[in-house]
């Protein structure tokens, strides 16, 4: 039992090091700090490029711009045993101390998109958001001729990229007086708050002659608002331009804005930052992504590029769900496989166990015969008492009409089982070298009958008459081996072996060596 034990737990260990084979080697925790279009684009984009490392997993969060939810969710990712965080901070102070609590622990941190107010981060990606706010005034300025009004929505109060592209956007109109900011509406990136914001503004909407919405969503609430009071429709600017259907470079082809600036994603370059980190090579600290201006002039040619992109990029996500696909079935077949040569070689080291445990049950059984018939001090006063009581040679066959006569007749010779010990041993010794002995021999010179024979055997030592035959024949033959004074050749005859290759097969079997062994 311990073999098996040890050998299971061998097998176990091979199945667990399969199953290591399909651990994560880095698993990159991905705060994001609300959920919409350009996330859910740049998500996508970390998915497709982890596919192209082995041993990454992701795990998303969404905090929905509640500061204190995402905070909750980096605390989670963090117990759960990420490798590194990428955030993107909801505000720029308040998920501060969450991810300061991340960096703590050692757990490399990148921040993206927005800033936070701590400088505990291992790096920092994002767009140049004051250099975009800045080239989006200075667009409109052109726009505007240098004169007219302005209707600003801004991004998510206390949030980085909103504060930075306010700022550009006045320095740049701050070069043109007569270029004036009419009302500024707090909006929150999505389109529903930008268009109640604007729908409930007081002031004149026909004086507008430009609105600058801090992303498209903002831009395309307030255009709606604008429409459905049925006001004079100014020029709509935003920035996000996101590739794709109903992504803003489509919108500005089809005239739903006026411009848009890229914001790039690249959630596949923010994504190999990590994989960078974690293997330790170099890494920038601050990474700043180019972006560009999409106008009408630009906006087909920009789109045929995005939907080629795009294209692939959904070729790509089919490749790599057909190749999930056979990766879980190779998987699930390697577990099966694994299993199945557990089972298999549970059964065989069952069969192995079972075979040595019944040869060395049978071996102890022959050892137990050979010494309780060789061995056995038999009382003289036995032996005396059977002088006068020895059995008469009969030679016949049994009369079986008489089977009372017979079983009492048994009886009496099992009483005498030391007696009947002393005979049989010593006819077999004295005829031990002659290969002709049979059992039709052995009874006659015990003044049994065959059947007679076997029984009292069998029921003294649990084996025919054949098997202690050579039983005796093989102990003899190790005894003469050991003295050495003779071949292998020369003990096979002198115990009765026709043929010292049999001799050996039997010796091998019984003793478990070969002869030569003792040699």
């Amino acid at each position: 039992m311990r073999k098996l034990s040890i050998y299971l737990i061998t097998l176990a260990a091979v199945l667990m090091m399969g199953c290591k084979q399909n651990e994560s080697k880095y698993i990159i925790g991905v705060s994001q700090c609300s959920e919409d279009i350009w996330r859910d684009w740049q998500n996508a984009e970390m998915r497709m490029e982890a596919n192209f490392h082995e041993g990454v997993e992701l795990r998303f969060t969404a905090a929905h711009d509640d500061s204190e939810l995402q905070s909750k969710q980096i605390d989670s990712l963090v117990a759960s045993g990420i490798s590194l965080l990428i955030v993107a901070p909801n505000q720029l102070s308040s998920v501060s101390p969450a991810i300061d609590r991340a960096y703590d622990k050692g757990i490399p941190v990148i921040v993206f998109e927005r800033k936070t107010d701590s400088r505990k981060y291992t790096a920092f990606v994002s767009a140049d958001n004051y250099e975009m706010g800045h080239l989006m005034g200075e667009y409109v300025a052109t726009q505007l001729g240098g004169k007219g009004n302005v209707l600003e929505v801004k991004g998510l109060k206390g949030s980085s990229p909103a504060e930075e592209r306010y700022n550009g956007f006045h320095v740049a109109l701050a070069a043109y007086p007569d270029i004036k900011v009419v009302t500024e509406i707090q909006g929150d990136w999505t389109e529903p708050t930008a268009y109640e914001a604007v729908k409930n503004w007081k002031g004149d909407m026909n004086s507008i002659d430009l609105v600058f919405g801090h992303n498209d969503r903002s831009a395309l609430g307030a255009r709606k608002a604008f429409e459905e009071r049925g006001a004079k429709l100014p020029k709509f600017c935003g920035i996000d331009a996101l590739p794709g259907p109903n992504g803003g470079i489509q919108q500005v082809r089809d005239s739903l804005l006026d411009a848009s600036y890229i914001y790039p994603t690249r959630g596949d370059q923010l994504l190999q930052l990590a994989i960078d980190i974690l293997d330790g090579k170099q890494y920038p600290k601050e990474t700043m992504l180019t972006s560009a201006l999409v106008t009408r002039d630009n906006a087909t040619v920009l789109l045929l590029e995005s939907d080629e992109v795009v294209r692939q990029a959904h070729n790509l996500n089919k490749l790599q769900t057909k190749a999930v696909g056979y990766l879980e079935q190779l998987a699930t077949q390697r577990i099966i496989s694994l299993l199945a040569i557990i089972l298999i070689a549970f059964l065989v080291l069952t069969l192995v166990l079972f075979v040595l445990f019944y040869r060395s049950k049978v071996n102890a059984q022959r050892e137990r015969v050979v010494n309780n018939l060789w061995n056995m001090n038999v009382p003289e006063e036995a032996i005396n008492d059977d002088s006068e009581n020895a059995e008469q040679p009969s030679g016949l066959p049994i009369d079986t009409s008489k089977s009372d006569e017979v079983e009492s007749a048994e009886k009496d010779e099992v009483a005498k089982e030391p007696i009947f010990i002393i005979r049989f041993k010593d006819v077999v010794e004295a005829r031990l070298s002659d290969s002709d002995l049979t059992v039709d021999g052995l009874a006659a010179a015990m003044n049994l009958s065959r059947v007679q024979l076997y029984r009292k055997v069998k029921a003294i030592s649990g084996v025919s008459p054949v098997e202690l035959l050579r039983t005796a024949r093989l102990n003899r033959g190790y005894q003469l081996l050991i003295k050495g004074d003779k071949t292998i050749s020369e003990v096979a005859y002198e115990v009765g072996f026709t043929a010292p290759s049999y001799f050996t097969k039997c010796f091998k079997d019984e003793f478990g060596i070969s002869p030569s062994d003792l040699g």
